[in-house]
Order: C-alpha cells, then structure tokens, then sequence
C-alpha cells in the first residue's frame, strides 16, 4: 500500500515538473518560453507532418545543422529524428547573448500508418529537412464496390 501511495506521489510531483517546464502554467513567468527559451527541446526541432492519399510529407526546421550531422530512421510506424548543432567557435571573444541552443537533439514522431521504409526519400536544403514517406499499400485507401443482391 505503501509503494503504490509513494509511486503516486511520484507520477504527480513529475507531472508538475514536465508543466512547468513547458511553460503550461500561466503564472509560472519563471518558467516561460520567454524567460528561457532553451527548456522547449523537447519539441525541438519543430516539425509540420501532413498527407495526401500517397504519402506523408514531414518538414522539420534545422537551421544551422549540416546534413552529416542528421540520423533519419524509421521503425514500425515512428520515425526518429536525431543529430547535433555544434556551438560556434569565436576564439578569444566575449559571449554577451547566447540565445541559439547547441548539442544534441531526438526527436520522434508517432506516424498515423505504416510506410513503406525502402521508399523514403529526404533532402535538406536552407536549414528545412523534407521527408517524403510513401504509405504502405495497406494504408491506403481502396474503394469497396457495393452490389445490389
């Protein structure tokens, strides 16, 4: 009884962590977007997803990443994306902002269906990512002809 009480206290005491560090709070100034811009990684990089009937279409913000410095995978219906923005080197100088984030990044997206993985083509050009995914055969939609008995 114990355990499930000091295990539920836990799960509450991270919830309000993750809330604050997402800035959900209002009135938690502290912790907004504002105030400290590099707390949103989790969602970084931003991405939009959409789709057609064929396939779907991700396009993530990059900017300031190389190509090599990306890993692209995919897995069953989650497609990882991975890499690393290297700091700028200005040797023998002062640092008076540094809004723009370095390091290490994963991110992963939850696709709606199956793709097919030796079709997935991507390119990067002016800091976008674009990833075509082809939907699996099974994932489209196919047209049931309805008989009259």
């Amino acid at each position: 009884m114990l355990t499930n009480s000091l295990f539920r206290e836990l799960e509450n005491l991270r919830r309000e962590i993750d809330d604050a560090f997402r800035g959900v709070r209002p009135a938690a100034g502290l912790f907004s977007p504002d105030f400290l811009p590099g707390l949103g990684l989790a969602n970084y990089p931003q991405v939009n997803l959409r789709e057609d009937e064929n396939a779907f279409y991700l396009e993530a913000l990059v900017p300031g990443v190389e190509p090599e410095d990306l890993d692209l995978s995919v897995m069953n219906r989650t497609l990882t994306l991975s890499g690393e923005r290297r700091e700028s080197e200005y040797k023998d100088a002062s640092c008076h902002r540094n809004e723009r984030g370095s390091g290490r990044f994963l991110r992963t997206i939850e696709l709606p269906s199956e793709v097919e993985n030796e079709a997935i083509k991507a390119e990067y050009r002016n800091g976008v990512l674009r990833v075509t995914l082809p939907k699996a055969e099974s994932a489209k939609p196919r047209k049931i002809t309805v008989k009259a008995s």
